[in-house]
């Protein structure tokens, strides 16, 4: 499918894939060895690709044909349905999510790249990516939506630039992961206008409850990132040891544990019960006590540069959108700042040899620097990880420093110490090494840091060079 199709071309080779007379047979994978079954997905998944393309392109025909100025001769509206997406589900069988995206990005495919009122030229070279088969639908549609548009503040180059960046990463990300990635693109580029989509998710916000007809109550909601932080918080803190959290080596928290794992309610169970728990003790102390001397950790992740300048963006622990920095200064004012420092190669200042354990402070440190479990395509957030030494401390006389130091969750962690898998650092770099019998070249993997005021440090030093 290199070369455009004409109509009959493309009727005669889809009747012939589509011939029911022609049985079609799904693969026997037991017999494949394992090289063989990861090579079949990857066709099967190549293939997937290019038909959805090819889906696309129709969706996006079936938009034009449909588009609003037409009114009720357009072609979506003549067959009864009220937009082309409802069409496309009807005819495609998919999902009203599904045929939205095949008919946002099919309209970006099919747009003619020199007309300048096409819709998103800036993203020509995703849409060639996606033609070309490189691409999903759903991760062109994740560039897209994380993007946005131009506006006063953001060139359709500006754009255009990012999304060839996130083109370069799209294959090592999952379709969450480079959704995240082109938000923060958009937020890098438009620091300006983060406090106005800031407040926009908090505008969002809302908590029903909903009484149900057999007894219960449904509770339905949204949780803007600053209040999904310490909900989010609260129900790790809860939940953890059952959703293969960290390990514990303090006794009282292998008691806690214990005690969690052998509890016979659900980790949904759990969470209400807890939930409710706080909410109980919320209204029975006092008003300047409420949910006690502790609450849930708020982590506020900014560069000094951009605290000082009051100009920029900041980050949330756990969370992917960023908030401005006049919500970094209302946190500050009510918790104070702990200080993260950053020495010139990247790394946090270190505290040496004299303990066995990561220290808290030094465990907000690797949070910052990592943003989560370092091992690549992981996305377990910082409070579902253990902190690593990279040189075994009893055995290679590792050091309890950060730079020695890295964050993985708990299935990574045991991978690393029971599978031969290794992490290693070149300077500021991290990478993780394959055991031989994986990889006989043991051939490094980038490990880079999921924290995006990471990048942001990375590039505000790059800028003073």
């Amino acid at each position: 499918m290199s070369n455009p199709l004409d109509a009959r071309e493309f009727a005669a080779l889809c009747s012939a894939l589509a011939d029911v007379s022609v049985p079609f047979s799904v693969p026997v994978v037991a017999g494949f060895d394992d090289d063989g079954l990861l090579a079949a997905q990857r066709t099967v998944a190549e293939i997937r690709r290019r038909a959805d393309a090819a889906a696309a392109v129709i969706a996006g025909e079936i938009g034009h044909r449909s588009r609003r100025e037409l009114g009720g001769s357009g072609l979506a509206r003549r067959l009864g349905a009220r937009t082309p997406e409802i069409l496309v589900a009807r005819v495609a069988g998919t999902s009203a999510r599904e045929a939205t995206s095949l008919v946002r990005v099919g309209a970006v495919m099919t747009a003619p790249t020199t007309d300048a009122a096409a819709p998103a030229p800036w993203l020509a070279s995703v849409a060639a990516m996606v033609r070309a088969g490189g691409l999903s639908v759903d991760a062109a549609d994740a560039i897209r939506v994380g993007l946005g548009v131009p506006d006063d503040f953001v060139s359709a180059e500006s754009l255009r630039m990012a999304a060839d960046a996130l083109l370069v990463l799209a294959s090592s990300l999952t379709i969450e992961q480079l959704a995240v990635r082109a938000r923060d693109e958009r937020a890098e580029l438009d620091a300006a206008q983060v406090r106005d989509r800031e407040q926009a998710l908090r505008d969002r916000r809302f908590l029903r409850v909903v009484p149900q007809s057999d007894g219960m109550t449904r509770l339905a909601g949204l949780l803007d990132p600053e209040s999904a932080a310490i909900v989010i918080g609260a129900y790790d803190a809860a939940t953890s040891p059952l959703r293969g959290g960290p390990r514990f080596i303090d006794p009282d928290s292998v008691d806690r544990a214990e005690r969690l794992l052998a509890d016979e309610r659900t980790i949904e169970q759990i969470a209400l019960d807890a939930f409710v728990d706080i909410v109980r003790l919320g209204t029975e102390v006092a008003p300047d006590a409420l949910l006690g001397s502790k609450k849930p950790a708020v982590r506020m992740l900014v560069t000094e540069r951009d605290l000082a300048s009051r100009h920029g963006v900041a980050r949330i622990e756990g969370q992917t959108d960023p908030v401005s920095i006049g919500t970094v200064e209302r946190h500050a004012c009510e918790a104070g700042i702990i200080p993260v420092l950053f020495d010139g190669a990247l790394q946090v200042v270190n505290l040496g040899r004299a303990r066995r354990l990561f220290t808290p402070r030094q465990r907000i440190g690797l949070a910052a620097r990592d943003g989560g479990c370092l091992f690549p395509g992981c996305d377990r957030p910082p409070s579902g990880c253990e902190a690593h030494h990279i040189n075994e401390w009893k055995r290679d006389g590792g050091r309890t420093d950060i730079a020695d130091g890295v964050l993985l969750c708990r299935h990574h962690h045991l991978l690393t110490h029971n599978n031969g898998w290794r992490v290693t650092r070149h300077q500021a770099d991290y990478f993780v090494v394959p055991p031989p019998d994986l990889d006989t070249k043991q051939t490094p993997i980038p490990a880079p840091s999921k924290s995006a005021v990471m990048r942001r440090v990375r590039s505000q030093q790059l800028a003073s060079a």
